[in-house]
């Protein structure tokens, strides 16, 4: 297995390396190989050169089987400019379309839901990861004066919707819920009157094909409410790119936040390179003080390994981060673990 792997910025580098230890405990573990190749890309080397991404970095990333990624964003550069020039465009050059978001909660998490615990909050989020507002469509007219006009326009494809929504109904069959699959689509048909339409037409012509799921639907509003007084009811959820940006970051802090909850943004075509990220962010202020929790960083691992075809691995490693949050670490904020990220890193490996 070829892997790319972008460290990136403040804590980025320093989860990264849990990961990456993690993945050649667990390799040698399952007997499969892996080649390991670092990239310095991130907010230094733009402050450094001007570059984002090089020229020919994209085609070069086509060569490896997955990318990891620790974290981007830094303090000495101005929001949006790594976000859409390194993530954006990793995602939208190689068409990773898919944003894969797991919703579980760990043993030993808290969650700020009352009464709920791992067997009430455990759903998964499809999210359309190319097209919508993060098209880019839009602009200025009269930009600084008092008549200034903003457009920002969303794109929706019959394409685009069917790969996400049929992509989701083969997830939903495969993760084989035992309280029973159901796929439930989100997104506003009551308001959005055109593409959200198209959602919903797409929607119930796939579903046909997959009669073993039930199909189902929120509004986004609703979703948002459901999801904080009855996660349960949730198996798996397909979505539009906007709406996912905002009710995963809702599952990452159900799930007991951000140093919990890993993503993966797919491309599941043949040949296709996928990238997997912890969703914590760069955290600059905790750099270097080996504080930072690991566990999104290694849990977003455990979904390369289980999207690139070692899921035995990959499972082995889910189990391992549920065995040191359920009984060794005292909290999941950073600086408050009662371990380091080394040693919550070694402690992954030993529950191997």
């Amino acid at each position: 297995m070829k892997i790319a792997v972008i460290g990136g910025d403040g804590t980025g580098p320093e989860v990264t390396v849990e990961a990456v230890k993690v993945l050649k405990a667990v390799a040698r573990l399952e007997g499969f190989d892996c080649e390991l190749t670092d990239y310095d890309f991130g907010g230094e080397r733009y402050l450094r050169t001007g570059d984002i991404l090089p020229d020919g970095a994209v085609d070069e990333m086509r060569g490896y089987d997955a990318i990891y990624l620790g974290a981007i964003g830094h303090p000495d550069v101005a929001p949006g400019i790594l976000e859409r020039g390194l993530l954006l465009e990793l995602r939208f050059q190689l068409d990773q379309y898919i944003n894969l978001r797991p919703i579980k909660l760990y043993p030993g998490v808290e969650t700020p839901l009352a009464g709920k615990g791992p067997e009430d909050i455990d759903m998964v989020v499809v999210r359309e990861n190319t097209e919508d507002l993060y098209a880019g469509i839009g602009g200025f007219l009269k930009k600084g004066t008092p008549d200034e006009v903003a457009t920002q326009t969303a794109i929706y494809t019959r394409k685009g919707c069917e790969r996400c929504i049929r992509w989701a109904f083969e997830y939903a069959r495969k993760r084989n819920n035992p309280k029973g699959k159901r796929l439930t689509l989100v997104a506003k048909t009551n308001v959005l009157t055109c593409g959200h339409d198209l959602w919903w037409r797409t929607f119930q012509d796939v579903a046909k094909e997959y009669p073993d799921v039930e199909p189902d639907y929120n509004h986004v509003d609703a979703c948002c409410m459901w999801m904080v007084k009855n996660p349960e009811y949730y198996d798996v959820i397909v979505t539009t790119n906007m709406f996912g940006d905002i009710i995963t970051d809702l599952g990452a802090i159900i799930q007991g936040g951000m140093g919990v909850a890993a993503g993966g943004n797919l491309n599941p075509d043949p040949g296709g390179t996928s990238m997997f990220e912890c969703m914590g962010g760069s955290a600059p202020k905790y750099t270097g003080k080996n504080v930072i929790n690991p566990i999104a960083a290694i849990s977003a691992m455990a979904m390369l390994l289980e999207q690139t075809g070692q899921e035995k691995a990959g499972q082995r490693v889910l189990s391992a981060i549920q065995v040191v949050t359920g009984t060794k670490m005292k909290s999941q904020g950073a600086g408050r673990m009662g371990y380091s990220t080394t040693e919550v890193g070694d402690l992954v490996v030993e529950a191997l």
